[in-house]
């Protein structure tokens, strides 16, 4: 045999091979990080015993911390510096049963984990990094954009921290679905006037961090899908497909105030797909407008009254500081006279 043969025919080994190593590699990464993990925890534990066997002191807290950290950090780096240790202590006090640490969240993680002082906010956050694999980099997004706070603007807090303890699955696309949806990642800048074709592109560079944003259960499946109405060519966007919801959603990009003329060209594509793409045992198709703005009530009175497969949502080009949020959740909760999520 040829030596161009002989190489070919090492293609599948070399692959298996690479896989092993690399999974390897991931796993020993995985373990180290858990290992960290478990000694600031431990750590934790120890100092807050020596705490409690010197509480009849004044300050014997603040004295033990200032004096451990300056002998570890000289020993050991900034590693063991007095933030890292008080820290440990809070690591300890939020979390005093090392069996319910997840293996799957390195120190950075829980570091921004027990600084959530919200018992429910917190183990969503933390369900959800373990569920979805999240990095400490989009744990820390999801935080600052603040996804829990907009699910519960349309869902029951049970049913979120139901569905993030994969107790239950989404039944209802409000459940999976954000509105508003804060889409920063793009980079686009916050101009008067931009084309739909231009936020199409920067979303499909950026389709990892939409999918993200998008939430659990959504896998790509085309963009400017032709669809053919006897003579009439229509285009929709986006389509993806829901594996939890079990459905296709059909996403149509508006960079203006919407209309009653987008929701009906929107419901026109979803009926599309229910009448010609999806199978029996499939959940009705989901048709999303992502718009720069919208008229709450016109939506309302354009579509039935028991919609529940055509919704609007509003996207925002930057991150919203928490003083814009409370106020907008106010405002929802004025709307519907009463506290959202409840």
């Amino acid at each position: 045999m040829s030596n161009t043969t002989d190489i070919s025919s090492l293609s599948p080994i070399l692959n298996d091979l690479r896989h092993i190593i690399d999974t390897a590699k991931l796993n020993t990464m995985r373990s180290i990080d858990f290992c960290r993990v478990r000694m600031y925890w431990e750590l934790g534990q120890r100092i807050v015993e020596e705490e409690q066997h010197g509480a009849a002191r004044a300050n014997y807290g603040s004295f033990l911390l200032k004096n451990l950290a300056h002998r570890l950090e000289k020993e050991y780096g900034s590693g063991f510096s007095l933030r890292q240790l008080e820290r440990a202590r809070q690591f300890y006090r939020t979390y005093p049963n090392a069996s319910a640490l997840r293996s799957q969240l390195n120190w950075s993680q829980y570091k921004m984990l027990i600084s959530i002082e919200d018992k429910n906010k917190r183990e969503y956050y933390e369900c959800e990094s373990a569920n979805n694999a999240w990095t400490g980099r989009e744990l820390e997004r999801q935080i600052n954009s603040q996804l829990y706070e907009r699910l519960l603007l349309s869902n029951d807090k049970e049913d979120v921290l139901a569905v993030a303890r994969r107790e239950r699955l989404p039944e209802q696309p409000a459940e999976v679905i954000k509105d508003p949806m804060i889409l920063e990642f793009l980079g686009l800048e916050r101009k008067a006037k931009y084309y739909e074709k231009d936020l199409e592109s920067a979303i499909l560079t950026h389709i990892q961090q939409f999918l993200l944003e998008l939430g659990n259960g959504f896998t790509f499946v085309a963009r400017q899908k032709r669809l053919l109405l006897e003579d009439d060519e229509y285009f929709a966007d986006l389509v993806f497909y829901n594996r939890l919801l079990r459905c296709f959603v059909v996403i149509e990009l508006k960079t203006g105030k919407l209309t009653h003329q987008d929701l009906g060209q929107l419901q026109m594509y979803v009926n599309y797909y229910d009448r010609t793409e999806k199978r029996p045992d499939e959940n009705p198709t989901i048709g999303i407008l992502l718009c720069a703005s919208k008229n709450d009530t016109a939506v309302k009175m354009t579509l039935p009254q028991d919609n529940q497969t055509i919704l609007a949502s509003e996207y925002r080009l930057y991150l919203p500081s928490s003083e814009e949020f409370i106020r907008e959740v106010n405002e929802v909760k004025n709307l519907v006279g009463g506290e959202p999520g409840h």
